[in-house]
């Protein structure tokens, strides 16, 4: 015992990192914490693509087919959506990665949720609804609760967690992000104001 106490004395350093370690590696929320601080650099993130000269129909996402449930079970009329700008964002409550960007996801929301040609679509893959429904309220977040009410388009999500997806006013697919970004950044409102400005 005396040898390891010694040890410790001499290895400070490395015993607080060590013990870190273990917590980042254990903890959700601690995981979360320092993906955030990576995220906040914006070196993960992805830039909105320019519109396609001749818009190629397999970057144009048909809204037919796609259905969500809100928290009262009442189905999302997604054709609504056409002539606006679209935020989808897929997440899970048990996904460190998405427990990292929720709160940049959050201030964008916070940010365009007023805006009439902004629709924010974020739709939580829990294998237990309440988990995603909980998670929501215990961090104090806003933004919608969705859950699929159907098969979700192969074009939006492919199995990544978390996948971020952005469609103009057209229809066309302009950001396709799978993984961890930060939405939060001067850079991307800029962005997305440019094709709020866009005519259908």
């Amino acid at each position: 015992m005396g040898n390891l106490k010694t040890w410790i004395r001499k290895n400070g350093s490395t015993t607080i990192l060590m013990v870190l370690f273990i917590i980042v590696l254990v903890n959700k929320d601690a995981k979360a914490w320092l993906m955030r601080q990576v995220a906040s650099t914006g070196i993960l993130n992805s830039s909105i693509s320019e519109p396609k000269e001749k818009q190629d129909t397999s970057k144009r996402f048909i809204y037919a087919g796609f259905m969500l449930k809100d928290e009262d079970g009442k189905i999302i009329d997604i054709s609504a959506l056409h002539n606006k700008v679209v935020f989808i964002n897929f997440w899970a409550s048990w996904c460190p990665p998405c427990r990292a960007e929720f709160p940049s996801v959050q201030k964008f929301y916070d940010q365009y949720k007023t805006n009439p040609d902004m629709v924010f679509l974020t739709v939580n893959l829990d294998d237990n609804a309440a988990l995603g429904r909980s998670y929501l309220k215990e961090k104090g977040f806003t933004v919608p609760f969705l859950v699929p009410a159907g098969n979700i388009p192969a074009v939006l999500y492919s199995g990544s967690l978390p996948t971020t997806v952005v469609i103009d006013k057209k229809g066309e697919i302009r950001l396709h992000h799978k993984g961890l970004a930060d939405y939060s950044k001067d850079s991307f409102y800029k962005q997305i104001d440019e094709l709020l400005k866009q005519k259908p």
